[in-house]
């Protein structure tokens, strides 16, 4: 029983690592902090770290969480590197919410 539970462990960390590694190839930069934008548009900074989350329900590639921007509780997203611009990198780095996982 211990070897199909070390095994299902072993599983999820398998496919979070791959998720990672498909998302950073997609040009998003999970696994800490990372720019999103919630649905009303506001860019802030969060922690990501794939199959971890305190402060956010996780749904697939979107989070549940309050904006610190708005604040409102909303929808957020990673925004790619690439559709970020210099303007947007600084928006969302002066603004960055609770600092737990």
């Amino acid at each position: 029983m211990a070897v199909k539970h070390g095994q299902r462990f072993l599983t999820v960390l398998l496919l979070i690592g791959v998720g990672t590694l498909v998302a950073r190839r997609l040009g998003y930069k999970v696994g800490g902090d990372t720019v999103v934008r919630c649905r009303q548009g506001h860019l802030f900074t969060t922690i990501w770290i794939p199959g971890a989350s305190l402060k956010a329900i996780r749904l697939g590639l979107a989070r549940f969480q309050r904006c610190p921007v708005g604040p409102h509780w909303t929808l957020v997203r990673p925004v790619k590197d690439s559709d970020l611009s210099d303007e947007d990198r600084q928006q969302a780095a002066a603004c960055h919410d609770v600092r737990i996982p």
